[in-house]
C-alpha cells in the first residue's frame, strides 16, 4: 500500500509509515479517552496552587528568596550533570535543612495565603477591568486636583500608584485603608497636622489601599542634595518596584514624578495627569470630552483667575 502526495514532487509513504501514523493517532485517543472529570479536577487544583505560590512570591518580598532557592536548585542539577560530587553533597544538605529556614522564614506569608484561601474577599479576584478601569481614571483626575491644591499651599505629599509589583510590605509599615481617592481626602490625609501626613498613600486598582506607609529610600548618590526623604523615598520606590510615585515638595511646592529610579521634577499639574495616564492608562485614547482635557482647562482657568463659581464643574 503507497500513498502519494501530488505537489512540488511526490511523497511516497510506506506502508509501515502508514500504520505507524495511525497507530500514534489511535494511542492518542485511547490516552484522551482515560482523561475523567477527577483527572481535571486535580489539574485545576494543582494549577491553582501554584498560582497562589506565584501571587505570594510577588506581593511580598520574597520573591529574591525565591531566586536564591531556583539558583541552589539549578546548581544541584549542574553539579549531578557534571558529577561534582562534593559540591551536590554540600548543596543536598544545604536543601534537606533549608527546607525547615523556608518554612520559618515563610511563616508569615503562609499564614496571609492560609487566610485569603479562606476567606470570602477570594471572590474579589472576578471583579471586571472595566470596573478598575474607571476607579482608576477617576483615581487621576481627583489626585491631579488635590496636587494642584497641595502645590499651592506648600503641602508635602506623596502617592505611589502600584502596578504588577504588589507593595504590601509597604502597607503593612503604614494603616490599611479601602477608600475611593478623593481630592478632599488626600488634602485631609496630608494636612501636616495630620497623624498620617509623613508617610506615603498607596493606590491600588484607583483605590487608596494603604496610609502613612513607609518607602525603601533610594540609596542613589546622585540626588541632589536639595531633594529631602520624601524625594527619595519616591525614587527609591520606583527603583525597586514597578510603581509610580507622585511627590509635592513641602519647601517650593514643586510637584515631581518618579518612575523607574527617574524623577521628572516642576511638573505642572495638566503635565502630571498626562504623565500618570500615560504610564498607568497607555491604551485609554484620549478625546476632546476626556476629564483630562477638561481638567486642563479648569487648571488653567483658574491660575488666570476667570473661573467663577457657577463654572467650577469638571
Amino acid at each position: 500500500m503507497r500513498g502519494i502526495l501530488e505537489g512540488k514532487g511526490s511523497v511516497e509513504w510506506s506502508e509501515n509509515e502508514v500504520e505507524q501514523l495511525a497507530e500514534r493517532l489511535q494511542q492518542t485517543l485511547r490516552n484522551f479517552s482515560m482523561i475523567s472529570i477527577f483527572d481535571i479536577v486535580d489539574i485545576a487544583i494543582i494549577a491553582f496552587i501554584i498560582y497562589q505560590v506565584i501571587v505570594l512570591v510577588r506581593t511580598t518580598s520574597s520573591g529574591r528568596v525565591a531566586k536564591g532557592v531556583l539558583l541552589l536548585l539549578v546548581a544541584l542539577g549542574l553539579s549531578t550533570a557534571f558529577h561534582l560530587y562534593t559540591v551536590n553533597f554540600l548543596l543536598s544538605r544545604v536543601l534537606e535543612y533549608g527546607a525547615i529556614a523556608l518554612v520559618v522564614l515563610f511563616q508569615p506569608e503562609l499564614r496571609k495565603l492560609l487566610e485569603q484561601v479562606g476567606s470570602s474577599k477570594i471572590g474579589q479576584v472576578f471583579s471586571t477591568k472595566q470596573n478598575v478601569a474607571d476607579e482608576l481614571d477617576d483615581a487621576i483626575t481627583q489626585t491631579v486636583l488635590a496636587f494642584d491644591s497641595l502645590s499651592e499651599s506648600k503641602t508635602g505629599a506623596l502617592i505611589v500608584f502600584e502596578r504588577k509589583n504588589m507593595l504590601d510590605d509597604s502597607i503593612r509599615t503604614g494603616t490599611a485603608l479601602d477608600a475611593g481617592v478623593n481630592a478632599e481626602l488626600l488634602k485631609n490625609i496630608f494636612w501636616n497636622k495630620a497623624p498620617l501626613h509623613d508617610g506615603a498613600v498607596i493606590v491600588r486598582n484607583g483605590r487608596i489601599v494603604g496610609a502613612g506607609c513607609m518607602l525603601p529610600m533610594s540609596g542613589s548618590l546622585n540626588i541632589s542634595k536639595e531633594l529631602g526623604m520624601r524625594h527619595r523615598a519616591g525614587i527609591g520606590v520606583s527603583e525597586q518596584t514597578d510603581a509610580i510615585a507622585a511627590i509635592v515638595s513641602e519647601e517650593t511646592g514643586s510637584i515631581s514624578v518618579a518612575v523607574g529610579g527617574m524623577l521628572k521634577r516642576h511638573l505642572a499639574p495638566e503635565t502630571l495627569e498626562r504623565l500618570l495616564r500615560n504610564e498607568l492608562m497607555p491604551e485609554k485614547k484620549e478625546d476632546e470630552n476626556s476629564p483630562f482635557n477638561k481638567l486642563s482647562a479648569l487648571i488653567r482657568s483658574k491660575k488666570e483667575g476667570k473661573i467663577n463659581e457657577g463654572d467650577n464643574k469638571v
